[in-house]
């Protein structure tokens, strides 16, 4: 890499006008976005290619990315989500036995504009302190006056009220077959859906149903489930009135279901509670959570820019009888899960898939089974 003042120079720029200066990193362009910081020590191919983080620029905190280089096996999609990318400290020499090319020749190859040779650590502080802003990565022939990319960049939508699950949602259905023999099956509403996700219930015997985000109750009984699973993915949930009916109709079909991430907010709205943009939101994968009925904390993977209004432990009235708040974040107190009391139905705000990340959650899977496996001896 060149210099900051040679022909490899670039630069991020936030909305409230702070500018910081590095190298180009990946392509070479402008990319336009939602400046977040992610903690994750390792899992950067799974960040990369995670829906969730569809129009957001990510931060990586940790100091050296790169090391490993870009595999054919760990994406979460099939393709790169962010939507620019900031790094301190590139490998120069990607180093894994699993490696087939570097992150900077993988970034290039599918158009995401980086920015790397940037004190992430001064930039993490300023999001923490003035919240997650809109910004923009310019280098090569879009690089221009400050003013000019400052303008840019307060051209650009807000996420708080950005309707995006249908731009990350497959375009048709498809399944994800069990492994071994089938024991139940699975509409999976896909707002955004990690490739991990159908796999850790493909390993409990569960054939998973992957429908596009604007799938109707229809759609989901053609499938014949026996649960319903609610994905994770980006923007606002406010705008996803749809996905909202919908689960309003499964439940009260009272089919088992199950949500993480987004799918967590979207059971929340329709049991009638408000959602909320976070200031800089949870992203990382050592985010503590405390269980309300057994005082256990899991060290848990999370990306969420929005969160339920509630306390922790809340008990509340719903259309659909009571629901409690089963889990916060013991850092502060968000609201981290759902579950009703009535209806067999819970969520999560966090990833029990977990790639990358720790398998303190993983267990949640194995519940959701057993929800099935209730109201399946229920129904015969």
């Amino acid at each position: 890499m060149t210099g900051t003042n040679g022909h490899n120079a670039a630069a991020l720029v936030l909305e409230d006008g702070r500018v910081f200066r590095g190298t180009a990193y990946g392509a070479r362009g402008r990319t336009l976005g939602e400046a977040v910081f992610c903690t994750g020590m390792t899992g950067y191919q799974e960040t990369l290619t995670d829906p969730s983080y569809h129009r957001q620029i990510v931060v990586q905190t940790a100091p050296q990315i790169g090391n490993t280089g870009w595999n054919d096996e760990d994406d979460e999609s099939n393709r790169i989500w962010v939507a620019g990318y900031v790094v301190r400290d590139p490998s120069r020499v990607p180093s894994n036995w699993r490696s087939t090319r570097s992150l900077d020749d993988a970034l290039a190859d599918q158009g995401v504009v980086g920015i790397a040779e940037v004190d992430t650590r001064t930039l993490t502080r300023h999001i923490r302190e003035h919240g997650a802003m809109r910004a923009g990565v310019f280098s090569g022939d879009a690089l221009a006056a400050e003013d000019d990319m400052v303008a840019q960049v307060l051209s650009s939508p807000a996420m708080k009220g950005a309707d995006l699950a249908g731009e990350v949602t497959t375009a048709k259905p498809y399944v994800v077959r069990a492994e071994g023999e089938t024991r139940f099956r699975v509409a999976a509403l896909d707002l955004g859906i990690k490739a991990n996700t159908p796999r850790q219930l493909a390993r409990r015997g569960v054939e998973v149903h992957v429908l596009p985000a604007g799938s109707g109750l229809d759609d989901v009984l053609a499938v014949d489930p026996h649960g319903v699973f609610l994905s994770n993915g980006p923007g606002d949930p406010e705008t996803q009135a749809p996905a909202i009916d919908l689960t309003r109709r499964v439940l009260e079909r009272e089919l088992p279901l199950f949500g993480i991430c987004f799918g967590n907010q979207i059971l929340g709205r329709a049991l009638g509670l408000s959602t909320y943009k976070m200031r800089f939101g949870h992203r990382g994968i050592n985010i503590p959570v405390l269980d309300a009925a057994t005082g256990r904390v899991a060290i848990t993977s999370q990306n969420h820019g929005f969160a339920l209004e509630g306390e922790p432990g809340q008990q509340f009235d719903s259309p659909f009888g009571k629901a409690h708040v089963s889990h916060h974040c013991a850092n502060d107190g968000t609201v981290e899960g759902l579950r009703c009391e009535e209806v067999p139905a819970f969520s999560v705000q966090y990833h029990p898939e977990a790639a990358a990340g720790p398998h303190d959650a993983s267990s949640l899977f194995d519940d959701f089974v057993t929800l099935m496996e209730a109201r399946h001896a229920q129904a015969h």
